[in-house]
């Protein structure tokens, strides 16, 4: 076993899984208080922000966790049937399942918002049906992210 080799793949993982639960706490952290304010403008600018944030932190950080997870875990010898692997992936893709959703929220709240400042109007119903699902969606995704950390320091069973 090269030890070079499995700690840089382990700190690209850790990395990885604290840009996904760092971005995703500060996400919510920051439409919230956006949210609050009933600035139109803020909330503007918040949802733009988040897109970006997206596609910069969170997107990449997604695709390489569970890369250097499996090259863990190969390089490991661990069986992807082992029962905390096997339930950390089954949680990855449950959160992949809701983040999707939610990057088209983002995407179609930024939009919204942005037509109501150009035409100087009031958030439409939609605009706060669609962040209720936010809200929703995020649950279930931090829950298993932090159900996922839990299986990758303990490996409970």
């Amino acid at each position: 076993m090269d030890p070079v080799y499995y700690h840089s793949l382990k700190l690209l993982h850790i990395l990885s899984a604290t840009l996904l639960i760092g971005t995703g706490i500060g996400s919510v952290y920051y439409m919230w208080r956006a949210d609050r304010s009933n600035q139109l403008d803020t909330i503007a600018l918040t949802s733009k922000h988040l897109v970006t944030a997206d596609w910069l932190f969170t997107l990449p950080a997604a695709i390489v966790q569970p890369i250097t997870g499996i090259l863990m875990a190969q390089h490991l010898g661990i069986k992807f049937n082992t029962p905390w692997l096997f339930s950390s992936i089954g949680l990855y893709m449950l959160m992949g399942c809701c983040w999707i959703p939610v990057v088209w929220i983002q995407i179609r709240v930024a939009s919204i918002t942005q037509q109501s400042v150009v035409n100087k109007t009031s958030l439409p119903k939609r605009y706060h049906q669609l962040m209720r699902y936010w809200y929703a969606l995020g649950v279930p995704a931090f829950v298993a992210i932090l159900a996922i950390v839990y299986f990758m320091v303990f490996k409970p069973y």
